[in-house]
């Protein structure tokens, strides 16, 4: 049997920040919420978007868009991580373990499942939707695995220029933007998936050396400069991807992004004295603890909870109200409950894939090779969140930057990477 919640809250070191655990925790919450408040189903099953159905709330992703959070909070984590584990391959077998062994098992579950239900032609309606959007969120996961990847090289720049490492990559989201909006350069803006989130993660090996003294100042221009950039730029006011909107500030990101983020880390660092002494009641760190040992089934499994209960309600003939109407706000509490059930029951059948593994030896030295598993995988794990497995045997594609892109080839080069990332963690120096 694996170690409780219980008996890993108890044997925590007092050296451990918890309000980091805290931090990563409630963001991955504030997602799940979000996607399922946002999903507005029809009574057709068609799934549509309730900030485009009701654009007066996309100013609350100004305070819900917390992903920024989760990938500063990775920047604290894998310096820690990285300083005491400095072999690469050993550093990314570590980190990636309870990332990709989850994330496989999802894909290989949806990916017979979306075979079987094209092969019996009951790949329609609601269903269809669901094949298109399960894999959506996994673009996060294959930016985390980019992150993790340079961590390395970008933990030596910061280690010598300190904010200097982070100015450097938020020029380069400034210069990319400006050749984006007043150049027209072509392909230029998916460049900015890579400097606006390392920009974010850089802020954690900041924090991770004490180094982020005013955070309301940090917050304060944040603030300021996303504002500007809305009110006076070609950037939309949601800090989400909407439908059919010629600009995104997410898909690729935008400068007015990088400004939210800064806006949100130094909110967290302004809370971080009573976020501290929150969470280190007992019963508050158990909660975490547990919380953290189970977030990433969960948030795999969250939006299949989410759409099986729409689902359900169009399979069974009940009234559907309109989204966003008096009926459709009032069966939130109910529609919630029920999907907290069945993602709970999904977690308590898919947990042990994020149960922790033995760590390889510290002196690995297949670096090369685990650099090639982490790209393969990465690049595998955006197809797929771009194809998802509607049209799986139609060759339905979708393009990553400027390449076509299928489900199959997609998983195909997410497995191999990630089997490239073991055996490279694995390897032993003579």
């Amino acid at each position: 049997m694996g170690i409780s919640a219980r008996e890993l809250a108890a044997a925590t070191p007092a050296t451990r920040d918890r309000y980091v655990d805290l931090l990563r925790v409630a963001s991955l919450a504030v997602v799940v919420f979000g996607h399922w408040l946002m999903a507005a189903v029809g009574a057709d099953g068609q799934v549509g978007n309730l900030l485009a159905v009701v654009p007066e709330l996309q100013v609350v992703t100004w305070a819900f868009q917390v992903m920024p959070v989760f990938f500063f909070v990775g920047g604290f984590s894998h310096a820690l991580a990285h300083r005491s584990r400095p072999q690469y391959a050993a550093f990314l077998r570590a980190r990636l373990q309870r990332l990709l062994r989850p994330t496989m098992v999802f894909v290989g579950v949806w990916g017979v499942a979306a075979l079987l239900l094209q092969l019996s032609g009951a790949d329609g309606g609601l269903t269809g939707v669901a094949l298109r959007l399960v894999t959506q969120p996994l673009w996060f996961i294959g930016i985390y695995l980019a992150m993790v990847a340079f961590t390395p090289p970008l933990l030596r720049l910061h280690e010598r220029w300190g904010w200097g490492a982070f100015a450097a990559l938020a020029g380069g989201a400034v210069a990319v933007d400006v050749l984006r909006f007043a150049a027209d350069v072509p392909f230029v803006e998916f460049l900015n998936f890579a400097f606006v989130w390392l920009a974010v993660h850089q802020l954690g090996f900041l924090r991770a050396d004490g180094m982020i003294g005013r955070p309301a100042l940090l917050a304060g221009a944040g603030l300021a400069g996303a504002t500007a950039l809305v009110a006076l730029g070609p950037y939309p006011l949601s800090m989400v991807g909407m439908p059919g909107e010629k600009v995104s500030n997410m898909a690729p990101p935008t400068l007015a992004l990088l400004c939210h983020g800064l806006w949100l880390v130094g909110a967290v660092e302004l809370l971080k004295g009573p976020g501290a002494r929150l969470v280190a009641r007992a019963g508050v760190w158990r909660t975490v603890v547990a919380a953290n040992g189970i977030a990433m089934t969960a948030f795999l499994w969250h939006l299949t909870a989410m759409l099986a209960v729409y689902g359900a309600v169009l399979g069974l003939g009940a009234d559907l109200p309109a989204p966003a109407s008096g009926g459709w706000w009032a069966q939130v509490p109910l529609r919630f409950a029920a999907a907290g059930v069945l993602t709970a029951l999904l977690v308590a059948v898919f947990r042990r894939f994020e149960a922790p593994v033995p760590a390889a030896p510290a002196t690995g030295t297949g670096g090369p090779l685990a650099a090639l598993g982490i790209t393969l995988a990465l690049f595998g794990v955006l197809g797929l969140s771009l194809t998802g497995f509607a049209g799986l045997l139609d060759g339905h594609s979708a393009t990553l930057i400027a390449v076509p892109v299928t489900a199959p080839a997609a998983v195909a080069l997410a497995l191999a990477g990630w089997l490239l990332v073991e055996r490279a963690g694995r390897i032993r120096s003579r």
